[in-house]
């Protein structure tokens, strides 16, 4: 065999040695890209869901607000009858009886 056939053999063999290596690593980095591309999808549709979830808080944000200002007047009004309830009872040594007349 001449020297220019080995050089083309040899030439041939690192072609496709080199053609060989960037294919596996063109698939390597087509796969990796997909597996990107799946994980940002799946973050887009959990964003998307989230966000639809925090669209209702100002609804139920006025909803609360409204029955936590319901309680806040009924307390106060308890407290209210409790202050009133504590002023006759320290000054009515017999409670009982008076309640008792008071009924009648």
């Amino acid at each position: 065999m001449s020297a220019a056939v080995i050089i083309w053999i040899v030439s041939l063999v690192i072609a496709l040695v080199v053609i060989f290596v960037v294919g596996f690593l063109l698939r390597l980095t087509d796969k990796t890209a997909k597996d990107i591309n799946k994980v940002a999808a799946k973050i887009w549709n959990e964003g998307k869901m989230t966000a639809n979830n925090t669209v209702h808080i100002p609804l139920f944000l006025t909803t609360t607000n409204a029955v936590v200002k319901e309680i806040l007047a009924t307390a106060v009004e308890i407290i209210g009858g409790a202050e009133s309830i504590k002023h006759h009872t320290e000054g009515c040594p017999g409670c009982p009886n008076c309640i008792l007349n008071h009924s009648k």
